[in-house]
């Protein structure tokens, strides 16, 4: 159902927005547990480490598709709150023809790229054809994963994180089961568990399209929204590529921490890849606070509420420094036990390089909480620049590290890299949103969307003209009327109804210069006659009883009746 984010407690409104994205994000960890766990016990920790060295390369390019088709939902958003209906089904019908266009790039592409940047990433080679494998199988369902992303943010877009939660909980339980027939059952080893996730998000993604044609009508296009210009896709692009560019981004300082990771051994592999499963726990409550972000500022943005998008993002911020402390000691206190759901007994080398990240980043999560709110709301500004920036900082940050501390201190040495990164990003979004924040005072708060969409029953006729342009102006009448001093003839005909305003008639003397009343202006060469001032209209002797039957003689219209204009 639709919800708006323009009134309400802004605080309470972006908690509520957040918590369906909490679970979702916990639930995808969950799965991912569910997944690690099958592979790492069942096929072995090689097998796990396999699928750990695809994650950088996976990251660049459905991080990529993720992000653009994430970014298509913004202008949705802001349609939304300034209630044009038109313009979400533009909107949507901009966002699908895009996100098509790209997941078939990224499909192919991806899938025969696969092998060579494994192999460019040094990837160790006895996990090179496990980890080709899974990449390329992940690769081809790419279609299936961003579209059902691409669904989930345009939902969300119009203020429902309930609905895509229901079916992301669908794909996560299916990708369980289907992790467990296929790579325990059929036999189908890693190649069954990429092809567990790309089934689960095909049957959710298919799941989640019913739902909208079927309730939501707020999304419905119509047959002439699809006759898309190249100016809306434009804007969408505008907003969409930076934030794909982002992630891709931050994706390749992942990919140059990868590349270190994988040259101290499988070890280290298999360390590294139980961290980033335990850490997306952590990350996940502080993600949800910065989408939610991003969708308010969005429709407020849209309702033209600039000093509530001020107050929002401010009690937003404050949401995201408690949550982190909270999350952090968590984690810190229950570090030990989560990496042993990865890894079983002789693996103890592998649990404590594992320990050591989580313990890291749990101290400084507050860092992340910034910057996700802040990067979500630059977003859903409109802004995306800076943010795509702040990828690049991330990318220094982590490649830096990853050279200098990791020949320095080896593992201990790399994972300094990501809480770096925050920080640097962080260091260039608080005075980017602080002038953002500046301009929105300015900006009057316009009235709060206060109901939702309704539910549209019928068609819209398609408008086949164009309503004429009025190019001119009522003729304002600067002189008197006359004063008629004959009998009025009988009207004959039905009186016209006057549909506006009768203009102003100020009392001047003289003759009405309104171009309907007056004498036509004198040819080019011709004196203008000169009045008489000795003679006035009041004194002036009746005119001479005009002839009936005159075929010059016509009649003006007045507010109640018409008189003869003379002959």
């Amino acid at each position: 159902m639709p919800v708006v984010l323009t009134r309400g407690a802004p605080w309470r409104v972006i908690l509520l927005f957040a918590v369906p994205l909490l679970i979702g994000n916990i639930v995808q960890q969950l799965y991912q547990f569910a997944d690690a766990a099958v592979i790492g016990r069942h096929l072995g920790v090689t097998s796990l480490a396999a699928v750990g060295a695809t994650g950088g390369l996976l990251f660049l390019l459905l991080g990529f598709a993720i992000g653009v088709s994430s970014g298509f939902a913004v202008p949705t958003a802001q349609a939304f709150g300034a209630g044009d209906r038109r313009g979400v089904a533009r909107s949507v019908v901009a966002g699908t023809i895009l996100t098509a266009a790209i997941s078939i790039v990224v499909s192919l592409g991806g899938a025969l790229a696969a092998g060579p940047m494994l192999s460019l990433l040094r990837t160790p080679a006895e996990l090179l054809p496990e980890a080709t494998v899974f990449a390329q199988v992940s690769f081809l369902g790419a279609g299936t994963v961003m579209f059902f992303n691409y669904l989930a943010a345009i939902i969300r877009a119009i203020g429902d994180s309930r609905t895509p939660l229901r079916y992301l909980v669908i794909a996560c339980v299916l990708n369980v089961v289907l992790v467990v027939a296929l790579v325990m059952g059929a036999g189908l080893g890693i190649a069954g568990a990429a092809l567990a996730t790309c089934l689960a998000q095909l049957a959710s993604a298919l799941l989640c399209l019913a739902h909208v044609r079927a309730k939501v009508p707020a999304l419905h296009v119509a047959r002439e929204d699809w006759r898309i210009d190249r100016a809306a896709l434009a804007e969408h692009l505008r907003i969409g590529l930076p934030m794909g560019f982002q992630a891709s981004i931050i994706a390749i300082g992942s990919l140059a921490v990868q590349i270190r990771i994988n040259t101290l051994g499988p070890d280290a592999v298999a360390a590294y890849t139980t961290y980033a499963r335990v850490d997306g726990l952590g990350v996940a409550l502080l993600q949800s606070l910065g989408l939610a972000a991003t969708t308010f500022a969005a429709q407020n943005l849209g309702a033209g509420q600039g000093r509530r998008i001020r107050r929002g993002i401010v009690q937003a911020l404050g949401l995201a420094v408690a949550s982190s402390l909270a999350i952090g000691l968590v984690l810190v206190l229950a570090a030990r036990p989560l990496v042993r759901l990865f890894v079983g007994e002789g693996s103890d080398a592998v649990v404590e390089m594992a320990m050591l990240p989580l313990h890291i980043n749990a101290a400084l999560y507050s860092v992340l909480g910034v910057l996700f709110v802040l990067r979500g709301a630059l977003q859903g500004l409109g802004q995306p620049a800076v943010p795509m920036v702040t990828g690049v900082i991330e990318l220094v940050m982590r490649l830096g590290t990853a050279i200098v501390l990791g020949a320095m201190f080896g593992f201990a040495g790399v994972v300094w890299g990501t809480p770096l990164a925050w920080a640097g990003a962080v260091a260039l979004l608080v005075p980017a949103y602080m002038r953002a924040h500046r301009s929105l005072a300015a900006l009057p708060d316009g009235p709060a969307v206060t109901g939702s969409f309704p539910a549209v029953t019928g068609q819209i006729p398609a408008v086949t003209g164009q309503i004429p342009a009025v190019t001119g102006s009522f003729p304002t009448v600067t002189g008197s009327f006359p004063a008629i001093t004959g009998a009025m003839p009988a009207l004959t005909g039905a009186v016209p109804a006057v549909t506006g305003a009768f203009p102003a008639v100020p009392a001047l003397a003289g003759e009405a210069s309104s171009p309907a009343l007056s004498d036509p202006a004198p040819a080019a060469g011709e004196r203008e006659p000169v009045e008489d001032p000795a003679v006035r209209p009041e004194t002036a002797p009746a005119p001479a009883e005009p002839d009936a039957s005159d075929p010059a003689r016509e009649l003006v219209s007045t507010a109640s009746g018409s008189f003869p204009a003379g002959a």
